[in-house]
């Protein structure tokens, strides 16, 4: 069994791979931390990937990610998904919420650690992956909320 984080490098994201590993110590179940990554110049400049007018490569967010996942936890295995390309930004959002879901499966995940950015807000914004991947009942969620609580 797998702890499978989703990781876009937000402080939550961070406080919730932090949570996964502490998790782990008790339980010695490994730690997979998994940024999905479309292929969306646009997508990418919402979340802070890259700075406005700076060119958009995959490989460069990719190995960004890594570099962030490993500074919280050096022992965690990092993974990285491109889902298919789409028109929108809402169908991105339902992509990537997809394919969390399916490597969660994949890995025979046993819980999500999710620390996005609205799960700490509202219980089921729009465009937060927190709902969707905590309808399914195949594993567990662990919602982190605060950031700050994860590294006091």
């Amino acid at each position: 069994m797998v702890l499978l984080v989703p990781f876009d490098g937000s402080d939550l994201s961070k406080a919730a791979l932090r949570r996964a590993c502490e998790y782990s110590e008790y339980t010695g179940e490994a730690v997979l931390a998994l940024s999905v990554i479309p292929d969306d110049a646009d997508y990418a400049r919402e979340r802070g990937w890259i700075d406005e007018g700076e060119p958009f490569a995959v490989q460069s967010v990719k190995e960004s990610m890594a570099e962030a996942a490993e500074s919280v936890d050096p022992d965690a295995e990092f993974r990285c998904e491109v889902p298919a390309d789409v028109s929108s930004i809402a169908d991105l959002t339902t992509d990537v919420v997809r394919t969390i879901r399916e490597v969660a499966h994949e890995v025979d995940a046993s819980i999500v650690f999710v620390g996005s950015e609205n799960a700490g807000r509202v219980t089921t914004p729009v465009c937060s992956v927190g709902a969707p991947i905590s309808e399914d009942p195949e594993y567990d969620v662990h919602i982190v909320r605060h950031a700050e609580a994860a590294t006091a």
